[in-house]
Protein backbone atom coordinates (compact mmCIF):
# COMPACT_ATOMS: atom_id res chain seq x y z
CA UNK A 1 0.00 0.00 0.00
CA UNK A 2 1.30 3.43 -0.92
CA UNK A 3 1.88 5.88 1.94
CA UNK A 4 1.18 9.58 2.42
CA UNK A 5 2.73 11.62 5.23
CA UNK A 6 0.41 14.17 6.86
CA UNK A 7 1.53 17.36 8.53
CA UNK A 8 -0.23 18.48 11.72
CA UNK A 9 -2.89 20.57 10.00
CA UNK A 10 -3.69 17.78 7.55
CA UNK A 11 -3.86 15.21 10.32
CA UNK A 12 -6.27 17.33 12.35
CA UNK A 13 -8.54 17.80 9.30
CA UNK A 14 -8.48 14.04 8.71
CA UNK A 15 -9.24 13.33 12.37
CA UNK A 16 -12.22 15.69 12.43
CA UNK A 17 -13.59 14.13 9.24
CA UNK A 18 -13.34 10.65 10.74
CA UNK A 19 -14.88 11.69 14.08
CA UNK A 20 -17.91 13.28 12.41
CA UNK A 21 -17.13 16.91 13.23
CA UNK A 22 -17.63 17.93 9.59
CA UNK A 23 -20.67 15.73 8.81
CA UNK A 24 -22.14 15.13 6.32
CA UNK A 25 -18.66 15.37 4.81
CA UNK A 26 -16.84 12.17 5.78
CA UNK A 27 -13.76 12.31 3.57
CA UNK A 28 -11.51 14.75 1.78
CA UNK A 29 -13.60 16.33 -0.96
CA UNK A 30 -13.36 14.98 -4.48
CA UNK A 31 -13.35 17.34 -7.43
CA UNK A 32 -17.15 17.48 -7.82
CA UNK A 33 -17.66 18.33 -4.16
CA UNK A 34 -14.82 20.86 -4.13
CA UNK A 35 -16.18 22.77 -7.10
CA UNK A 36 -19.79 22.65 -5.87
CA UNK A 37 -18.86 23.95 -2.42
CA UNK A 38 -16.60 26.68 -3.78
CA UNK A 39 -19.18 27.96 -6.25
CA UNK A 40 -22.51 27.36 -4.47
CA UNK A 41 -21.70 26.73 -0.78
CA UNK A 42 -23.52 23.42 -1.15
CA UNK A 43 -22.47 19.81 -1.59
CA UNK A 44 -23.45 18.11 -4.88
CA UNK A 45 -26.53 16.67 -3.15
CA UNK A 46 -27.68 20.14 -2.08
CA UNK A 47 -26.76 20.16 1.63
CA UNK A 48 -25.29 23.47 2.82
CA UNK A 49 -21.51 23.37 3.25
CA UNK A 50 -19.54 26.58 2.76
CA UNK A 51 -15.83 25.62 2.76
CA UNK A 52 -13.83 22.86 1.04
CA UNK A 53 -12.12 20.18 3.15
CA UNK A 54 -9.16 19.14 1.02
CA UNK A 55 -5.89 17.22 1.22
CA UNK A 56 -3.24 19.13 -0.70
CA UNK A 57 -0.16 17.39 -2.13
CA UNK A 58 2.60 18.21 -4.59
CA UNK A 59 2.55 17.01 -8.21
CA UNK A 60 4.94 14.12 -7.57
CA UNK A 61 2.84 12.76 -4.72
CA UNK A 62 -0.34 13.19 -6.76
CA UNK A 63 1.12 11.14 -9.62
CA UNK A 64 2.20 8.40 -7.21
CA UNK A 65 -1.23 8.17 -5.57
CA UNK A 66 -3.44 8.47 -8.65
CA UNK A 67 -5.16 5.18 -9.47
CA UNK A 68 -4.28 3.51 -6.15
CA UNK A 69 -7.22 1.76 -4.45
CA UNK A 70 -6.03 2.88 -1.00
CA UNK A 71 -3.28 4.92 0.62
CA UNK A 72 -1.94 4.59 4.18
CA UNK A 73 -2.02 7.90 6.03
CA UNK A 74 1.09 8.45 8.18
CA UNK A 75 1.48 11.01 10.95
CA UNK A 76 4.72 11.34 12.91
CA UNK A 77 5.93 7.96 11.70
CA UNK A 78 2.78 6.03 12.63
CA UNK A 79 -0.11 4.91 10.44
CA UNK A 80 -3.25 6.68 11.58
CA UNK A 81 -5.67 5.79 8.83
CA UNK A 82 -6.49 4.97 5.23
CA UNK A 83 -7.59 7.12 2.29
CA UNK A 84 -9.37 5.64 -0.73
CA UNK A 85 -8.64 8.13 -3.53
CA UNK A 86 -11.57 8.98 -5.78
CA UNK A 87 -10.03 11.89 -7.64
CA UNK A 88 -6.82 13.87 -7.99
CA UNK A 89 -7.35 17.41 -9.21
CA UNK A 90 -6.18 21.00 -9.18
CA UNK A 91 -7.77 24.45 -9.30
CA UNK A 92 -7.10 28.06 -10.14
CA UNK A 93 -6.02 29.19 -6.69
CA UNK A 94 -6.58 32.89 -7.33
CA UNK A 95 -10.16 32.30 -8.43
CA UNK A 96 -10.77 29.91 -5.55
CA UNK A 97 -9.44 32.41 -3.00
CA UNK A 98 -11.66 35.13 -4.44
CA UNK A 99 -14.68 32.86 -4.01
CA UNK A 100 -13.82 31.62 -0.51
CA UNK A 101 -12.30 34.71 1.10
CA UNK A 102 -13.58 37.55 -1.06
CA UNK A 103 -9.99 38.48 -1.91
CA UNK A 104 -6.86 37.06 -3.47
CA UNK A 105 -4.52 39.30 -1.48
CA UNK A 106 -1.55 37.48 0.06
CA UNK A 107 -1.96 39.72 3.11
CA UNK A 108 -5.07 37.71 4.03
CA UNK A 109 -3.92 34.79 6.25
CA UNK A 110 -6.43 32.35 4.74
CA UNK A 111 -5.33 33.20 1.21
CA UNK A 112 -1.68 32.98 2.19
CA UNK A 113 -2.09 29.51 3.68
CA UNK A 114 -4.22 28.14 0.85
CA UNK A 115 -1.79 29.34 -1.81
CA UNK A 116 1.25 28.03 0.09
CA UNK A 117 0.00 24.43 -0.01
CA UNK A 118 0.38 21.80 -2.68
CA UNK A 119 -1.02 22.46 -6.14
CA UNK A 120 -2.96 19.18 -6.31
CA UNK A 121 -5.72 17.74 -4.13
CA UNK A 122 -6.56 14.12 -3.36
CA UNK A 123 -10.20 13.44 -2.54
CA UNK A 124 -11.90 10.33 -1.18
CA UNK A 125 -13.33 8.55 1.88
CA UNK A 126 -11.14 8.11 4.96
CA UNK A 127 -10.93 5.65 7.83
CA UNK A 128 -9.32 6.45 11.19
CA UNK A 129 -7.34 3.47 12.50
CA UNK A 130 -5.44 5.19 15.29
CA UNK A 131 -6.04 8.58 16.87
CA UNK A 132 -2.78 10.41 17.46
CA UNK A 133 -2.22 12.05 20.84
CA UNK A 134 -0.98 15.65 20.88
CA UNK A 135 -0.45 18.08 23.74
CA UNK A 136 -4.00 19.33 23.22
CA UNK A 137 -5.82 15.98 22.97
CA UNK A 138 -6.64 15.77 26.73
CA UNK A 139 -8.54 19.06 26.47
CA UNK A 140 -10.66 18.08 23.47
CA UNK A 141 -14.02 16.31 23.35
CA UNK A 142 -15.38 14.29 20.43
CA UNK A 143 -18.92 14.79 19.10
CA UNK A 144 -19.91 11.52 20.73
CA UNK A 145 -18.52 12.68 24.08
CA UNK A 146 -20.24 16.07 24.04
CA UNK A 147 -23.60 14.55 23.13
CA UNK A 148 -23.24 12.10 26.02
CA UNK A 149 -22.29 14.92 28.41
CA UNK A 150 -25.24 17.06 27.37
CA UNK A 151 -27.60 14.12 27.86
CA UNK A 152 -26.12 13.26 31.27
CA UNK A 153 -26.86 16.81 32.45
CA UNK A 154 -30.39 16.69 31.10
CA UNK A 155 -29.78 19.55 28.69
CA UNK A 156 -32.33 19.78 25.87
CA UNK A 157 -31.04 23.04 24.44
CA UNK A 158 -27.34 23.91 24.17
CA UNK A 159 -25.65 27.01 22.78
CA UNK A 160 -22.30 26.52 21.08
CA UNK A 161 -19.83 29.38 21.32
CA UNK A 162 -16.93 29.76 18.89
CA UNK A 163 -13.89 31.77 19.93
CA UNK A 164 -10.19 32.10 19.21
CA UNK A 165 -9.45 34.57 22.00
CA UNK A 166 -8.78 34.77 25.70
CA UNK A 167 -12.23 35.83 26.99
CA UNK A 168 -13.02 39.53 27.19
CA UNK A 169 -16.13 41.12 28.65
CA UNK A 170 -17.93 41.40 25.29
CA UNK A 171 -17.74 37.65 24.73
CA UNK A 172 -18.70 37.06 28.35
CA UNK A 173 -21.81 39.17 27.75
CA UNK A 174 -22.79 37.05 24.74
CA UNK A 175 -22.24 33.87 26.73
CA UNK A 176 -24.48 35.12 29.53
CA UNK A 177 -27.19 35.91 26.98
CA UNK A 178 -26.89 32.32 25.74
CA UNK A 179 -27.24 31.00 29.29
CA UNK A 180 -30.48 32.94 29.62
CA UNK A 181 -32.08 31.25 26.61
CA UNK A 182 -30.76 27.65 26.63
CA UNK A 183 -30.16 24.94 29.22
CA UNK A 184 -26.39 24.88 28.77
CA UNK A 185 -23.41 26.55 27.14
CA UNK A 186 -20.64 24.74 25.27
CA UNK A 187 -17.62 27.01 24.91
CA UNK A 188 -15.39 25.51 22.24
CA UNK A 189 -12.29 27.61 21.48
CA UNK A 190 -10.70 26.87 18.13
CA UNK A 191 -7.01 26.15 18.64
CA UNK A 192 -5.81 24.54 15.40
CA UNK A 193 -3.46 26.22 12.92
CA UNK A 194 -3.26 29.91 13.70
CA UNK A 195 -1.28 32.96 12.65
CA UNK A 196 1.60 34.60 14.51
CA UNK A 197 0.26 36.99 17.14
CA UNK A 198 -2.89 34.96 17.89
CA UNK A 199 -3.40 33.76 21.43
CA UNK A 200 -1.65 30.50 22.30
CA UNK A 201 -3.98 27.57 23.10
CA UNK A 202 -2.65 27.39 26.67
CA UNK A 203 -3.61 31.02 27.29
CA UNK A 204 -7.12 30.56 25.90
CA UNK A 205 -7.69 27.52 28.08
CA UNK A 206 -6.30 29.22 31.18
CA UNK A 207 -8.38 32.34 30.62
CA UNK A 208 -11.59 30.41 30.10
CA UNK A 209 -11.00 28.20 33.11
CA UNK A 210 -10.65 31.32 35.23
CA UNK A 211 -13.90 32.70 33.83
CA UNK A 212 -15.92 29.48 34.08
CA UNK A 213 -14.67 28.48 37.53
CA UNK A 214 -14.87 31.96 39.01
CA UNK A 215 -17.94 33.55 37.45
CA UNK A 216 -20.24 31.05 35.70
CA UNK A 217 -22.51 28.34 37.16
CA UNK A 218 -20.23 25.33 36.61
CA UNK A 219 -23.11 22.90 36.12
CA UNK A 220 -24.35 24.88 33.10
CA UNK A 221 -21.10 25.32 31.15
CA UNK A 222 -18.79 22.84 29.41
CA UNK A 223 -15.39 23.86 28.04
CA UNK A 224 -13.66 21.83 25.35
CA UNK A 225 -11.30 22.88 22.56
CA UNK A 226 -11.57 22.25 18.83
CA UNK A 227 -8.32 21.42 17.04
CA UNK A 228 -9.04 22.49 13.50
CA UNK A 229 -7.60 25.28 11.41
CA UNK A 230 -8.85 28.83 11.55
CA UNK A 231 -9.69 29.81 7.95
CA UNK A 232 -10.38 33.53 8.51
CA UNK A 233 -13.14 33.18 5.90
CA UNK A 234 -15.61 35.49 7.63
CA UNK A 235 -19.26 34.88 6.58
CA UNK A 236 -18.60 31.48 5.00
CA UNK A 237 -16.77 30.35 8.10
CA UNK A 238 -19.66 31.42 10.32
CA UNK A 239 -21.84 28.86 8.52
CA UNK A 240 -19.06 26.28 8.77
CA UNK A 241 -18.72 26.85 12.52
CA UNK A 242 -22.46 26.46 12.98
CA UNK A 243 -22.46 23.12 11.15
CA UNK A 244 -19.60 21.87 13.33
CA UNK A 245 -21.43 22.78 16.56
CA UNK A 246 -24.58 21.07 15.30
CA UNK A 247 -22.50 17.94 14.88
CA UNK A 248 -21.32 18.24 18.48
CA UNK A 249 -24.94 18.25 19.65
CA UNK A 250 -25.63 21.98 20.03
CA UNK A 251 -29.10 23.29 19.26
CA UNK A 252 -28.11 26.97 19.10
CA UNK A 253 -25.02 28.85 17.92
CA UNK A 254 -23.88 32.43 18.50
CA UNK A 255 -22.85 34.53 15.49
CA UNK A 256 -21.69 37.94 16.59
CA UNK A 257 -19.88 40.90 15.07
CA UNK A 258 -17.40 40.13 12.24
CA UNK A 259 -17.50 36.40 12.97
CA UNK A 260 -14.26 34.68 11.82
CA UNK A 261 -13.09 37.93 10.31
CA UNK A 262 -9.62 39.38 9.97
CA UNK A 263 -8.55 42.95 9.26
CA UNK A 264 -11.22 44.85 7.36
CA UNK A 265 -11.98 42.21 4.74
CA UNK A 266 -15.58 41.65 5.89
CA UNK A 267 -18.44 43.86 7.00
CA UNK A 268 -19.50 44.10 10.62
CA UNK A 269 -22.57 41.90 10.20
CA UNK A 270 -21.89 40.13 6.90
CA UNK A 271 -21.93 36.82 8.81
CA UNK A 272 -25.46 37.53 10.06
CA UNK A 273 -26.68 37.97 6.52
CA UNK A 274 -24.83 34.89 5.28
CA UNK A 275 -26.39 32.64 7.92
CA UNK A 276 -29.84 34.02 7.05
CA UNK A 277 -29.42 32.51 3.57
CA UNK A 278 -29.54 29.05 5.14
CA UNK A 279 -32.29 29.52 7.72
CA UNK A 280 -34.10 26.24 8.31
CA UNK A 281 -31.41 24.16 6.60
CA UNK A 282 -28.53 24.00 9.08
CA UNK A 283 -30.17 21.93 11.81
CA UNK A 284 -29.21 24.53 14.41
CA UNK A 285 -30.73 27.84 15.52
CA UNK A 286 -28.49 30.85 14.88
CA UNK A 287 -28.41 33.48 17.64
CA UNK A 288 -27.44 36.59 15.66
CA UNK A 289 -26.24 38.92 18.37
CA UNK A 290 -24.97 42.47 18.09
CA UNK A 291 -21.42 43.32 19.08
CA UNK A 292 -21.24 44.39 22.74
CA UNK A 293 -19.30 47.41 23.97
CA UNK A 294 -18.63 49.09 27.31
CA UNK A 295 -20.70 52.22 27.84
CA UNK A 296 -19.49 54.64 30.51
CA UNK A 297 -22.84 56.43 30.57
CA UNK A 298 -24.71 53.16 31.16
CA UNK A 299 -21.87 51.89 33.35
CA UNK A 300 -21.97 48.43 31.83
CA UNK A 301 -21.77 46.20 28.79
CA UNK A 302 -24.43 46.94 26.16
CA UNK A 303 -25.06 46.81 22.41
CA UNK A 304 -26.55 49.21 19.87
CA UNK A 305 -29.84 47.39 20.44
CA UNK A 306 -29.93 48.20 24.16
CA UNK A 307 -27.99 51.47 24.45
CA UNK A 308 -28.50 54.83 22.72
CA UNK A 309 -25.11 56.33 23.46
CA UNK A 310 -23.19 54.98 20.49
CA UNK A 311 -25.11 57.55 18.43
CA UNK A 312 -25.85 60.27 21.00
CA UNK A 313 -22.64 60.20 23.07
CA UNK A 314 -20.00 58.16 21.20
CA UNK A 315 -17.23 59.24 23.60
CA UNK A 316 -18.96 57.17 26.26
CA UNK A 317 -18.61 53.99 24.20
CA UNK A 318 -15.52 51.77 24.28
CA UNK A 319 -15.63 48.98 21.72
CA UNK A 320 -14.21 45.64 22.83
CA UNK A 321 -12.43 43.71 20.09
CA UNK A 322 -10.20 40.68 20.35
CA UNK A 323 -7.65 42.38 18.09
CA UNK A 324 -7.42 45.38 20.42
CA UNK A 325 -7.16 43.23 23.53
CA UNK A 326 -4.36 41.18 21.94
CA UNK A 327 -2.51 44.35 20.95
CA UNK A 328 -2.71 45.74 24.48
CA UNK A 329 -1.47 42.53 26.09
CA UNK A 330 1.24 42.10 23.49
CA UNK A 331 2.45 45.60 24.30
CA UNK A 332 2.57 44.82 28.01
CA UNK A 333 -0.49 46.92 28.83
CA UNK A 334 -3.31 45.82 31.12
CA UNK A 335 -6.82 46.21 29.66
CA UNK A 336 -9.28 47.99 31.93
CA UNK A 337 -11.32 45.62 34.11
CA UNK A 338 -14.45 46.73 32.27
CA UNK A 339 -12.95 45.26 29.09
CA UNK A 340 -11.27 42.10 30.40
CA UNK A 341 -11.39 40.60 33.88
CA UNK A 342 -8.13 40.89 35.87
CA UNK A 343 -8.55 37.26 36.95
CA UNK A 344 -8.61 36.17 33.29
CA UNK A 345 -5.54 38.26 32.45
CA UNK A 346 -3.60 36.88 35.41
CA UNK A 347 -4.43 33.28 34.46
CA UNK A 348 -3.46 33.80 30.82
CA UNK A 349 -0.15 35.45 31.72
CA UNK A 350 0.97 32.36 33.68
CA UNK A 351 1.35 30.39 30.42
CA UNK A 352 2.67 31.21 26.92
CA UNK A 353 0.37 34.02 25.78
CA UNK A 354 0.85 34.30 22.01
CA UNK A 355 1.61 32.15 18.96
CA UNK A 356 5.18 32.84 17.88
CA UNK A 357 5.29 30.70 14.75
CA UNK A 358 2.72 29.30 12.36
CA UNK A 359 2.21 25.52 12.24
CA UNK A 360 2.22 23.66 8.97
Amino acid sequence: MSELDLNLTQYLEFEKLALGAFAPVAGFMNEDAFRAVTKTMRLPGGAPFPLPIVLDVDAETAARIKGRPSVALIFRGEQVGVLRPESVFGCDKDETCQALFGTRSPDHPGVRFFKSGGDRFVGGPVTLTRRAVTDLTPHELTPQETRALFASRGWKTITGFQTRNVPHRAHEYLQRVALEVTDGLFIQPLVGRRKIGDYAPQAILAGYRALVEGFFPKDRVILGILTTAMRYAGPREAVFHAIIRRNYGCTHFVVGRDHAGVGDYYGKYDAHRMTERFDGELGITILRLSGPFYCRACDGIATERSCSHEASDPKSVVHIAGTDMRAMLLGGMEPDRHLMRPEVIAAARRVPLFVEREDA
